[in-house]
């Protein structure tokens, strides 16, 4: 199988998981040292799902892309 084709099925794949499931990071945001006391923010972010739709119609492009044979 061709590299452009397995990367762009596991984009698909990416994209569709996004899509169905969502898919969210936590990230540290600001951290105030102040002698022996820390304190620290921690957010949940959100990736949005058109993202997950753009990596799926992305992922499909590179399907087909890939797929195509060339003549010599």
């Amino acid at each position: 199988m061709k590299p452009l084709v397995i990367l762009g099925v596991l984009i698909v794949l990416a994209g569709g998981y996004i899509l169905l499931r969502g898919f969210s990071y936590t990230s540290d945001r600001s951290t105030v040292e102040l002698g022996p006391f820390r304190a620290s923010v921690e957010e949940k972010q959100v990736v949005p799902t058109w993202v997950g739709g753009l990596a799926v119609g992305l992922g499909l492009v590179m399907v087909v892309a890939g797929s195509k044979s060339r003549s010599r």
